[in-house]
């Protein structure tokens, strides 16, 4: 296990609250100055523009839960094929075209487009 240093437990927290005003103070200058004029929108306060922040977090970013413990979450580009035979791939990319060819779909036999 990792030993944690203790100056941590000092910096983080005020990092953070720094952090978050000066990231709610950008998005609360960038709504001001951009959505008022173009498309007639009311200005935010701070808090409405960190509640921005926070349901954009919410919805397109997550919570940073990228991984597990022992951080080897994300796969790198391309190793998700490392699984199996050759012969497994091959049936999984014939079941995958069967299952999502719909009508107009080009087949394997005729490579040709469907007009």
């Amino acid at each position: 296990m990792k030993k944690i240093k203790w100056y941590w437990f000092l910096l983080v927290p005020p990092a953070m609250v720094l952090f978050g005003w000066v990231f709610g103070e950008v998005v609360m200058h960038l709504w001001n100055w951009l959505l008022p004029p173009l498309f007639g929108w009311h200005t935010i306060g701070f808090w409405q523009a960190l509640g921005l922040l926070v349901l954009s977090r919410i919805l397109f970013g997550g919570f940073g839960g990228h991984g597990n413990q022992n951080g080897h979450g994300r796969r790198h580009k391309g190793e998700h094929w490392g699984w199996g035979t050759p012969e497994e791939r091959e049936r999984f990319r014939e079941e995958m075209r069967t299952r999502c060819a719909g009508p107009g779909a080009i087949g394997r036999e005729n490579k040709e487009p469907a007009l």
